[in-house]
C-alpha cells in the first residue's frame, strides 16, 4: 500500500495528470511503477510488444524510426513532464517506433494490460485517460508530418 501511495503522489505530481480525481489517480497508481534508464538504453523496439506507456519525471529521450538502407531517425526529442507510449492503446499493442534515452532517465510506466482491465469495469477512468492521450497522440502525427515534409521537401 506504501508503494502505491508513493506513486499516487509521483502521478499527482505529473503535468499530465493535472486536475484528475483523486480516486481515479489512486486507481491508476495501482498499475504504475517508477523506473530509471541510463544514457543510451532503449526503453521499446518498433513491432515489439508495447505494454507499458511513460511519464517522463526526469530526462530526454528520443523517438527514433528506421527506414531500409538508413540509420535511425529521430521523430521527436521529449523531456521533462512528456509523455510517451500510446501503443498499448490500439490493438495489435505494438510500439510504432523505437525509444531510446539521450540522457539518464527517470519515468512512471503505467502497464497497459492492467488499465484495459480497469477500464472494463470503470468506463469514466478509461475516457479521462484516453482523452489525455489524444492530444498526445495529435502532436506525433503532426511530428511524423513535418519530419516527411522536412525529408521531402526540394529546395
Amino acid at each position: 500500500m506504501v508503494k502505491v501511495e508513493g506513486l499516487d503522489k509521483l502521478l499527482a505530481e505529473h503535468p499530465f495528470f493535472a486536475g484528475m480525481d483523486e480516486d481515479a489517480r489512486k486507481t491508476l497508481a495501482g498499475c504504475a511503477r517508477n523506473e530509471r534508464f541510463d544514457v543510451g538504453a532503449y526503453i521499446a523496439h518498433e513491432g515489439k510488444p508495447a505494454e507499458r506507456f511513460y511519464f517522463i519525471r526526469t530526462g530526454t529521450v528520443a523517438l527514433e524510426f528506421h527506414m531500409p538502407g538508413q540509420d535511425g531517425r529521430v521523430l521527436e526529442t521529449l523531456h521533462d513532464g512528456d509523455v510517451f507510449g500510446w501503443s498499448w492503446m490500439v490493438e495489435p499493442y505494438e510500439w510504432a517506433y523505437d525509444i531510446r534515452t539521450v540522457e539518464l532517465t527517470r519515468v512512471i510506466s503505467l502497464d497497459g494490460a492492467c488499465l484495459r482491465k480497469k477500464f472494463k469495469k470503470n468506463k469514466a477512468l478509461g475516457y479521462e485517460l484516453y482523452a489525455r492521450f489524444l492530444p498526445v497522440m495529435a502532436k506525433r502525427l503532426a511530428s511524423a508530418r513535418q519530419q516527411l515534409t522536412d525529408m521531402y521537401a526540394t529546395t
